[in-house]
Protein backbone atom coordinates (compact mmCIF):
# COMPACT_ATOMS: atom_id res chain seq x y z
CA UNK A 1 0.00 0.00 0.00
CA UNK A 2 1.20 3.69 -0.44
CA UNK A 3 3.30 5.27 1.99
CA UNK A 4 1.27 8.92 1.84
CA UNK A 5 -0.72 10.60 -0.96
CA UNK A 6 -1.62 13.70 -2.30
CA UNK A 7 -4.40 14.99 -2.99
CA UNK A 8 -4.87 17.45 -6.37
CA UNK A 9 -7.89 18.64 -6.40
CA UNK A 10 -10.08 21.02 -3.49
CA UNK A 11 -13.50 20.74 -1.92
CA UNK A 12 -16.13 17.85 -1.79
CA UNK A 13 -13.58 15.26 -3.71
CA UNK A 14 -10.54 16.23 -1.90
CA UNK A 15 -12.65 15.77 1.19
CA UNK A 16 -14.40 12.68 -0.20
CA UNK A 17 -10.89 10.95 -1.14
CA UNK A 18 -9.16 12.55 2.27
CA UNK A 19 -11.68 10.31 4.51
CA UNK A 20 -10.72 7.33 2.11
CA UNK A 21 -7.33 7.44 3.13
CA UNK A 22 -7.75 7.60 6.47
CA UNK A 23 -10.02 4.95 6.51
CA UNK A 24 -7.06 3.13 4.95
CA UNK A 25 -4.42 4.73 7.54
CA UNK A 26 -2.63 6.30 4.78
CA UNK A 27 -1.43 9.69 5.39
CA UNK A 28 -2.73 12.11 3.17
CA UNK A 29 -1.45 15.51 2.20
CA UNK A 30 -4.09 18.62 0.50
CA UNK A 31 -3.43 21.16 -1.36
CA UNK A 32 -5.17 24.48 -1.87
CA UNK A 33 -4.86 28.00 -3.70
CA UNK A 34 -5.29 31.81 -2.07
CA UNK A 35 -9.02 31.57 -3.43
CA UNK A 36 -9.61 27.91 -0.75
CA UNK A 37 -7.72 29.09 2.23
CA UNK A 38 -10.65 29.37 4.33
CA UNK A 39 -11.98 26.21 3.60
CA UNK A 40 -12.34 23.35 5.66
CA UNK A 41 -11.89 20.30 3.82
CA UNK A 42 -7.71 20.74 3.70
CA UNK A 43 -7.57 21.19 7.57
CA UNK A 44 -8.76 17.16 7.71
CA UNK A 45 -5.39 15.73 5.97
CA UNK A 46 -2.19 15.09 7.53
CA UNK A 47 -0.42 17.83 5.82
CA UNK A 48 -1.64 20.98 3.17
CA UNK A 49 0.31 23.32 1.38
CA UNK A 50 -0.23 26.48 -0.38
CA UNK A 51 0.01 25.88 -4.00
CA UNK A 52 -0.52 29.60 -5.79
CA UNK A 53 -3.25 32.05 -6.17
CA UNK A 54 -6.86 31.60 -7.33
CA UNK A 55 -6.77 31.23 -10.88
CA UNK A 56 -6.98 27.30 -11.69
CA UNK A 57 -3.87 27.63 -14.24
CA UNK A 58 -1.80 29.11 -11.18
CA UNK A 59 -2.69 26.37 -8.73
CA UNK A 60 -4.75 23.43 -9.78
CA UNK A 61 -3.63 22.82 -12.76
CA UNK A 62 -0.14 24.06 -12.04
CA UNK A 63 1.35 20.30 -12.69
CA UNK A 64 5.14 21.88 -11.52
CA UNK A 65 3.85 23.47 -8.53
CA UNK A 66 1.71 20.09 -7.86
CA UNK A 67 4.64 17.77 -8.19
CA UNK A 68 6.49 20.10 -6.32
CA UNK A 69 4.90 19.67 -3.48
CA UNK A 70 4.52 16.13 -3.78
CA UNK A 71 8.41 15.61 -4.01
CA UNK A 72 8.75 17.82 -1.18
CA UNK A 73 6.31 15.66 1.35
CA UNK A 74 7.72 12.85 0.20
CA UNK A 75 4.37 11.61 -0.91
CA UNK A 76 4.45 8.14 -3.33
CA UNK A 77 1.07 8.06 -5.04
CA UNK A 78 -1.36 11.21 -5.99
CA UNK A 79 -4.90 11.25 -6.32
CA UNK A 80 -6.46 13.26 -9.10
CA UNK A 81 -9.34 13.40 -8.12
CA UNK A 82 -12.10 14.41 -10.64
CA UNK A 83 -12.31 17.68 -13.24
CA UNK A 84 -8.74 19.72 -13.28
CA UNK A 85 -5.94 17.19 -14.27
CA UNK A 86 -8.09 14.04 -13.41
CA UNK A 87 -7.59 13.17 -17.53
CA UNK A 88 -4.42 14.66 -18.13
CA UNK A 89 -2.46 12.35 -20.21
CA UNK A 90 0.93 14.03 -19.75
CA UNK A 91 0.49 15.19 -16.23
CA UNK A 92 0.05 11.09 -15.25
CA UNK A 93 3.21 10.78 -17.37
CA UNK A 94 4.86 13.50 -15.16
CA UNK A 95 3.44 12.41 -11.96
CA UNK A 96 4.55 8.36 -12.79
CA UNK A 97 8.27 9.90 -14.15
CA UNK A 98 8.97 11.32 -10.52
CA UNK A 99 8.47 8.04 -9.36
CA UNK A 100 4.93 8.34 -7.79
CA UNK A 101 2.17 6.58 -8.76
CA UNK A 102 -0.99 8.16 -10.40
CA UNK A 103 -3.99 6.88 -9.07
CA UNK A 104 -6.34 6.19 -11.81
CA UNK A 105 -5.79 4.48 -15.61
CA UNK A 106 -2.51 4.01 -16.95
CA UNK A 107 -1.30 7.65 -18.69
CA UNK A 108 -1.43 5.11 -22.40
CA UNK A 109 -5.56 4.48 -21.50
CA UNK A 110 -6.43 8.06 -20.80
CA UNK A 111 -4.59 9.36 -23.74
CA UNK A 112 -6.30 6.92 -26.30
CA UNK A 113 -9.77 7.37 -24.34
CA UNK A 114 -9.46 10.95 -23.59
CA UNK A 115 -9.42 12.46 -27.42
CA UNK A 116 -12.84 11.73 -28.48
CA UNK A 117 -12.29 10.91 -31.88
CA UNK A 118 -9.93 7.91 -31.30
CA UNK A 119 -11.66 7.03 -27.95
CA UNK A 120 -14.87 6.35 -30.82
CA UNK A 121 -12.73 4.99 -33.39
CA UNK A 122 -11.22 2.87 -30.91
CA UNK A 123 -14.31 1.27 -29.30
CA UNK A 124 -16.14 0.81 -33.34
CA UNK A 125 -13.43 -1.72 -33.84
CA UNK A 126 -14.29 -3.51 -30.92
CA UNK A 127 -17.77 -3.79 -32.11
CA UNK A 128 -19.29 -0.39 -29.82
CA UNK A 129 -22.75 0.44 -31.16
CA UNK A 130 -22.88 4.38 -31.92
CA UNK A 131 -23.96 7.20 -33.86
CA UNK A 132 -22.16 8.25 -37.15
CA UNK A 133 -19.97 10.76 -36.54
CA UNK A 134 -17.28 12.56 -38.33
CA UNK A 135 -13.31 12.88 -37.82
CA UNK A 136 -11.30 16.06 -36.48
CA UNK A 137 -12.99 19.08 -38.42
CA UNK A 138 -10.25 22.05 -39.82
CA UNK A 139 -12.70 24.72 -40.40
CA UNK A 140 -16.26 25.52 -40.82
CA UNK A 141 -15.90 24.61 -45.21
CA UNK A 142 -15.47 21.40 -42.99
CA UNK A 143 -18.69 20.99 -40.94
CA UNK A 144 -20.83 21.85 -44.32
CA UNK A 145 -19.11 18.85 -45.91
CA UNK A 146 -19.58 16.42 -42.40
CA UNK A 147 -23.17 17.88 -42.42
CA UNK A 148 -23.81 17.24 -46.10
CA UNK A 149 -22.94 13.86 -45.36
CA UNK A 150 -24.34 12.90 -42.18
CA UNK A 151 -27.47 14.74 -42.38
CA UNK A 152 -28.58 17.02 -39.74
CA UNK A 153 -29.60 17.43 -36.49
CA UNK A 154 -25.66 17.42 -35.39
CA UNK A 155 -24.06 17.80 -32.27
CA UNK A 156 -20.67 19.97 -32.30
CA UNK A 157 -18.21 18.96 -29.51
CA UNK A 158 -14.97 18.96 -28.83
CA UNK A 159 -12.37 16.48 -29.25
CA UNK A 160 -10.16 16.69 -26.37
CA UNK A 161 -12.86 17.76 -23.39
CA UNK A 162 -16.11 16.60 -22.03
CA UNK A 163 -18.11 17.51 -18.90
CA UNK A 164 -20.94 18.74 -21.30
CA UNK A 165 -18.64 21.76 -21.92
CA UNK A 166 -18.73 23.38 -25.42
CA UNK A 167 -21.04 21.05 -27.33
CA UNK A 168 -24.00 22.65 -29.31
CA UNK A 169 -26.80 21.23 -31.55
CA UNK A 170 -26.35 22.22 -35.18
CA UNK A 171 -30.06 22.13 -36.44
CA UNK A 172 -29.71 23.60 -40.05
CA UNK A 173 -27.08 24.70 -42.36
CA UNK A 174 -27.58 28.21 -40.61
CA UNK A 175 -26.21 27.31 -37.49
CA UNK A 176 -22.84 25.95 -39.64
CA UNK A 177 -20.39 29.36 -39.04
CA UNK A 178 -22.02 30.08 -34.99
CA UNK A 179 -21.83 26.60 -33.84
CA UNK A 180 -17.99 26.65 -35.39
CA UNK A 181 -17.01 29.62 -33.67
CA UNK A 182 -18.55 29.69 -30.05
CA UNK A 183 -17.51 25.55 -29.80
CA UNK A 184 -14.10 26.17 -31.39
CA UNK A 185 -13.60 29.29 -28.80
CA UNK A 186 -15.21 27.03 -25.86
CA UNK A 187 -12.78 24.37 -26.42
CA UNK A 188 -9.80 26.39 -26.82
CA UNK A 189 -10.33 27.93 -23.38
CA UNK A 190 -11.68 25.08 -21.38
CA UNK A 191 -9.20 22.59 -22.77
CA UNK A 192 -6.43 24.08 -24.65
CA UNK A 193 -7.54 22.07 -27.47
CA UNK A 194 -9.43 23.46 -30.03
CA UNK A 195 -10.25 19.98 -32.15
CA UNK A 196 -13.89 19.62 -33.03
CA UNK A 197 -15.98 16.81 -34.49
CA UNK A 198 -19.63 16.43 -35.35
CA UNK A 199 -22.18 13.17 -34.58
CA UNK A 200 -25.57 12.71 -35.14
CA UNK A 201 -27.22 14.03 -32.25
CA UNK A 202 -30.73 11.51 -30.96
CA UNK A 203 -33.11 13.51 -29.67
CA UNK A 204 -33.92 13.07 -26.00
CA UNK A 205 -32.52 9.96 -25.41
CA UNK A 206 -31.53 8.90 -21.70
CA UNK A 207 -27.71 8.86 -20.31
CA UNK A 208 -27.39 5.86 -19.01
CA UNK A 209 -23.41 5.20 -17.76
CA UNK A 210 -21.54 2.13 -16.28
CA UNK A 211 -18.98 2.13 -13.76
CA UNK A 212 -16.08 -0.24 -13.70
CA UNK A 213 -13.55 -1.33 -11.90
CA UNK A 214 -10.35 -3.38 -12.78
CA UNK A 215 -6.61 -4.38 -11.78
CA UNK A 216 -3.67 -4.66 -13.54
CA UNK A 217 -3.87 -8.22 -14.39
CA UNK A 218 -6.61 -7.57 -16.90
CA UNK A 219 -9.53 -8.39 -14.39
CA UNK A 220 -12.64 -6.10 -14.96
CA UNK A 221 -16.02 -5.77 -13.12
CA UNK A 222 -19.19 -3.33 -13.94
CA UNK A 223 -20.49 -2.40 -10.63
CA UNK A 224 -23.80 -1.41 -12.56
CA UNK A 225 -25.18 1.74 -13.85
CA UNK A 226 -26.74 5.16 -13.23
CA UNK A 227 -29.28 7.23 -14.70
CA UNK A 228 -27.59 10.62 -15.39
CA UNK A 229 -30.00 12.38 -18.06
CA UNK A 230 -31.21 15.08 -16.11
CA UNK A 231 -28.94 17.77 -17.58
CA UNK A 232 -28.60 21.84 -17.66
CA UNK A 233 -26.06 22.82 -20.47
CA UNK A 234 -25.48 19.30 -20.96
CA UNK A 235 -24.10 19.07 -17.64
CA UNK A 236 -25.83 16.69 -14.63
CA UNK A 237 -27.79 17.98 -12.12
CA UNK A 238 -30.13 14.91 -10.86
CA UNK A 239 -28.10 11.38 -10.96
CA UNK A 240 -29.66 7.86 -9.63
CA UNK A 241 -28.92 3.85 -8.96
CA UNK A 242 -30.11 1.84 -10.67
CA UNK A 243 -31.56 3.52 -13.98
CA UNK A 244 -35.26 3.06 -13.46
CA UNK A 245 -37.36 1.13 -15.53
CA UNK A 246 -35.05 -0.49 -17.69
CA UNK A 247 -34.97 -3.70 -18.70
CA UNK A 248 -32.28 -5.83 -16.15
CA UNK A 249 -31.71 -8.45 -18.83
CA UNK A 250 -30.62 -5.85 -21.57
CA UNK A 251 -28.72 -3.48 -18.59
CA UNK A 252 -26.89 -7.08 -17.93
CA UNK A 253 -26.00 -7.71 -21.03
CA UNK A 254 -25.10 -4.53 -22.33
CA UNK A 255 -22.27 -4.54 -18.82
CA UNK A 256 -20.79 -8.37 -19.79
CA UNK A 257 -20.45 -6.64 -23.62
CA UNK A 258 -18.87 -3.63 -22.18
CA UNK A 259 -16.39 -6.30 -19.46
CA UNK A 260 -14.96 -7.99 -22.84
CA UNK A 261 -13.95 -4.74 -24.51
CA UNK A 262 -12.40 -3.04 -21.14
CA UNK A 263 -10.97 -6.54 -20.77
CA UNK A 264 -9.25 -6.58 -24.10
CA UNK A 265 -8.35 -3.17 -24.19
CA UNK A 266 -6.40 -3.80 -20.58
CA UNK A 267 -7.99 -1.40 -18.85
CA UNK A 268 -7.12 -0.45 -15.19
CA UNK A 269 -7.82 0.65 -12.27
CA UNK A 270 -11.66 3.05 -12.79
CA UNK A 271 -13.43 4.66 -15.21
CA UNK A 272 -16.53 5.09 -16.41
CA UNK A 273 -18.30 4.25 -19.93
CA UNK A 274 -21.24 6.77 -21.25
CA UNK A 275 -24.14 5.88 -23.26
CA UNK A 276 -26.80 7.03 -25.15
CA UNK A 277 -30.54 4.96 -25.04
CA UNK A 278 -34.22 5.46 -26.36
CA UNK A 279 -36.30 2.36 -27.04
CA UNK A 280 -35.49 2.38 -30.74
CA UNK A 281 -31.48 2.33 -30.85
CA UNK A 282 -30.78 0.72 -27.60
CA UNK A 283 -27.32 2.01 -26.09
CA UNK A 284 -25.42 3.79 -28.39
CA UNK A 285 -21.17 4.76 -27.50
CA UNK A 286 -20.61 8.20 -26.04
CA UNK A 287 -17.53 8.10 -24.04
CA UNK A 288 -15.48 6.72 -21.23
CA UNK A 289 -14.38 8.66 -18.45
CA UNK A 290 -10.92 7.57 -17.49
CA UNK A 291 -10.95 8.47 -13.44
CA UNK A 292 -13.51 8.77 -10.52
CA UNK A 293 -17.24 10.28 -11.19
CA UNK A 294 -18.77 13.17 -9.30
CA UNK A 295 -21.85 10.67 -8.73
CA UNK A 296 -19.58 7.64 -7.59
CA UNK A 297 -21.87 7.65 -4.34
CA UNK A 298 -25.27 6.57 -5.56
CA UNK A 299 -23.37 3.43 -6.79
CA UNK A 300 -21.82 2.95 -3.48
CA UNK A 301 -25.19 3.60 -1.44
CA UNK A 302 -26.78 0.53 -3.93
CA UNK A 303 -24.08 -1.81 -3.79
CA UNK A 304 -21.71 -1.21 -0.63
CA UNK A 305 -19.10 -1.16 -2.52
CA UNK A 306 -16.43 2.11 -1.30
CA UNK A 307 -15.78 3.04 -5.25
CA UNK A 308 -12.17 5.23 -3.81
CA UNK A 309 -11.14 2.59 -1.37
CA UNK A 310 -10.92 0.08 -4.40
CA UNK A 311 -9.74 2.78 -6.49
CA UNK A 312 -6.52 3.00 -4.12
CA UNK A 313 -6.36 -0.55 -3.58
CA UNK A 314 -6.25 -1.28 -7.39
CA UNK A 315 -3.81 1.47 -7.97
CA UNK A 316 -1.39 0.08 -5.56
CA UNK A 317 -1.44 -3.25 -7.34
CA UNK A 318 -4.46 -5.65 -5.74
CA UNK A 319 -6.25 -8.02 -7.88
CA UNK A 320 -9.82 -7.21 -8.54
CA UNK A 321 -10.94 -10.50 -6.86
CA UNK A 322 -9.09 -9.13 -4.00
CA UNK A 323 -10.84 -5.90 -3.80
CA UNK A 324 -14.79 -7.02 -4.59
CA UNK A 325 -17.03 -9.62 -3.50
CA UNK A 326 -17.33 -12.70 -5.96
CA UNK A 327 -20.90 -11.33 -5.87
CA UNK A 328 -22.33 -7.45 -5.95
CA UNK A 329 -26.45 -6.93 -5.32
CA UNK A 330 -28.24 -4.18 -5.95
CA UNK A 331 -29.82 -2.82 -2.40
CA UNK A 332 -32.42 -0.23 -2.97
CA UNK A 333 -32.20 2.81 -4.90
CA UNK A 334 -30.26 6.00 -4.33
CA UNK A 335 -30.91 9.51 -5.48
CA UNK A 336 -27.99 12.07 -6.09
CA UNK A 337 -28.48 16.02 -6.39
CA UNK A 338 -26.07 18.85 -6.90
CA UNK A 339 -26.57 21.58 -5.08
CA UNK A 340 -25.22 24.72 -6.73
CA UNK A 341 -24.13 28.31 -6.05
CA UNK A 342 -26.20 29.49 -9.40
CA UNK A 343 -29.63 31.24 -10.12
CA UNK A 344 -32.25 28.30 -10.06
CA UNK A 345 -33.72 29.59 -13.36
CA UNK A 346 -30.77 30.94 -15.60
CA UNK A 347 -28.63 28.34 -14.09
CA UNK A 348 -25.91 30.95 -13.88
CA UNK A 349 -22.87 30.83 -11.03
CA UNK A 350 -23.47 33.07 -7.46
CA UNK A 351 -20.49 33.67 -6.23
CA UNK A 352 -20.40 35.53 -3.00
CA UNK A 353 -19.95 34.70 1.15
CA UNK A 354 -21.69 32.09 2.26
CA UNK A 355 -23.31 33.58 5.54
CA UNK A 356 -25.03 30.18 6.70
CA UNK A 357 -24.53 27.20 5.33
CA UNK A 358 -26.09 24.14 7.23
CA UNK A 359 -26.31 21.02 5.39
CA UNK A 360 -29.31 18.58 6.03
CA UNK A 361 -28.99 14.89 7.64
CA UNK A 362 -31.23 12.02 8.35
CA UNK A 363 -32.20 8.20 7.64
CA UNK A 364 -30.68 7.83 4.20
CA UNK A 365 -28.88 11.10 3.56
CA UNK A 366 -24.85 11.73 2.98
CA UNK A 367 -23.60 14.70 1.78
CA UNK A 368 -20.37 15.33 0.43
CA UNK A 369 -19.16 19.08 0.41
CA UNK A 370 -15.67 21.11 0.97
CA UNK A 371 -18.19 24.23 2.10
CA UNK A 372 -18.75 25.27 5.42
CA UNK A 373 -20.39 28.77 6.84
CA UNK A 374 -18.54 31.82 6.87
CA UNK A 375 -16.18 31.28 3.61
CA UNK A 376 -16.43 32.34 0.32
CA UNK A 377 -17.54 31.05 -2.99
CA UNK A 378 -15.17 31.64 -5.88
CA UNK A 379 -15.91 32.74 -9.02
CA UNK A 380 -12.70 30.94 -9.94
CA UNK A 381 -14.00 27.24 -10.00
CA UNK A 382 -16.83 25.10 -10.51
CA UNK A 383 -19.94 26.69 -8.26
CA UNK A 384 -20.97 23.53 -7.14
CA UNK A 385 -21.32 23.85 -3.18
CA UNK A 386 -22.46 20.19 -2.33
CA UNK A 387 -24.08 16.38 -3.60
CA UNK A 388 -26.68 15.39 -1.71
CA UNK A 389 -27.09 11.75 -1.67
CA UNK A 390 -30.19 10.20 -0.43
CA UNK A 391 -30.91 6.09 -0.04
CA UNK A 392 -34.27 3.65 0.27
CA UNK A 393 -35.16 0.59 -0.18
CA UNK A 394 -37.51 2.06 -2.98
CA UNK A 395 -37.18 4.75 -5.89
CA UNK A 396 -40.02 6.90 -4.23
CA UNK A 397 -38.40 6.49 -0.99
CA UNK A 398 -35.00 7.66 -2.32
CA UNK A 399 -36.81 10.56 -3.82
CA UNK A 400 -39.22 11.52 -0.64
CA UNK A 401 -36.15 11.06 1.35
CA UNK A 402 -33.95 13.78 -1.13
CA UNK A 403 -36.78 16.16 -1.40
CA UNK A 404 -36.93 16.04 2.68
CA UNK A 405 -33.47 16.85 2.92
CA UNK A 406 -33.68 19.61 -0.06
CA UNK A 407 -35.82 21.71 2.17
CA UNK A 408 -33.95 21.69 5.13
CA UNK A 409 -30.35 22.73 3.70
CA UNK A 410 -30.10 26.19 4.48
CA UNK A 411 -28.03 28.24 2.60
CA UNK A 412 -27.58 31.75 3.13
CA UNK A 413 -25.26 34.81 1.06
CA UNK A 414 -25.22 33.12 -2.22
CA UNK A 415 -28.14 31.63 -4.73
CA UNK A 416 -28.16 28.30 -4.96
CA UNK A 417 -30.28 25.71 -7.67
CA UNK A 418 -32.72 24.14 -4.84
CA UNK A 419 -35.53 25.71 -5.83
CA UNK A 420 -35.07 24.36 -8.89
CA UNK A 421 -34.19 20.85 -7.51
CA UNK A 422 -37.61 20.72 -5.99
CA UNK A 423 -39.12 21.38 -8.87
CA UNK A 424 -37.55 18.40 -10.79
CA UNK A 425 -38.29 16.26 -7.83
CA UNK A 426 -42.00 17.43 -8.17
CA UNK A 427 -42.42 16.95 -11.50
CA UNK A 428 -44.36 14.00 -12.62
CA UNK A 429 -42.62 12.58 -15.07
CA UNK A 430 -40.14 12.25 -13.04
CA UNK A 431 -41.32 10.88 -10.41
CA UNK A 432 -42.61 8.06 -13.03
CA UNK A 433 -38.98 7.61 -14.27
CA UNK A 434 -39.50 8.79 -17.72
CA UNK A 435 -36.30 10.73 -18.03
CA UNK A 436 -34.44 12.05 -20.63
CA UNK A 437 -31.71 14.92 -21.48
CA UNK A 438 -34.71 16.89 -22.37
CA UNK A 439 -36.12 16.71 -18.83
CA UNK A 440 -34.69 20.14 -17.59
CA UNK A 441 -36.11 21.70 -20.69
CA UNK A 442 -39.83 19.89 -19.77
CA UNK A 443 -39.48 21.07 -16.16
CA UNK A 444 -39.00 24.51 -17.25
CA UNK A 445 -41.57 24.85 -19.77
CA UNK A 446 -44.17 23.46 -16.95
CA UNK A 447 -43.25 26.18 -14.55
CA UNK A 448 -43.88 28.76 -16.81
CA UNK A 449 -47.18 27.59 -17.58
CA UNK A 450 -48.24 27.26 -14.36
Amino acid sequence: MFRKVLVANRAAVADRVIRALRELGIPSVAVYSEADAALPYWKSADEAYLLGPAAAQASYLNQAAILNVARECGADALHPGYGFLSENADFADAVEAAGMTFIGPSPSLIRQLGHKTQARDLMRRHGMPMTRSSAVLSDADDLRQAANDLGFPLLIKPAGGGGGIGMLPIRGPQDIESSWQQARALAQRCFAQPDLYVEQLIEAPRHIEFQFLADRYGGVRCIFERDCSTQRRHQKVLEEAPAPGLDRTVVADMAARLEGILSALKYNVIGTVEMLYTPQSGFVFLEVNTRLQVEHAVTEAVTGIDLVHAQIRLAAGERISAVLPETISLSGHAVEARVYAEDPVRFLPSPGLLKAFDPPSGPGIRVETGYCSGVKVSSYYDPMLAKVIAHGDTRDQALDRLAVALSSFRIEGVKNNIPFLQQALANPDFRRGQLSTAMVERIQTMACAA
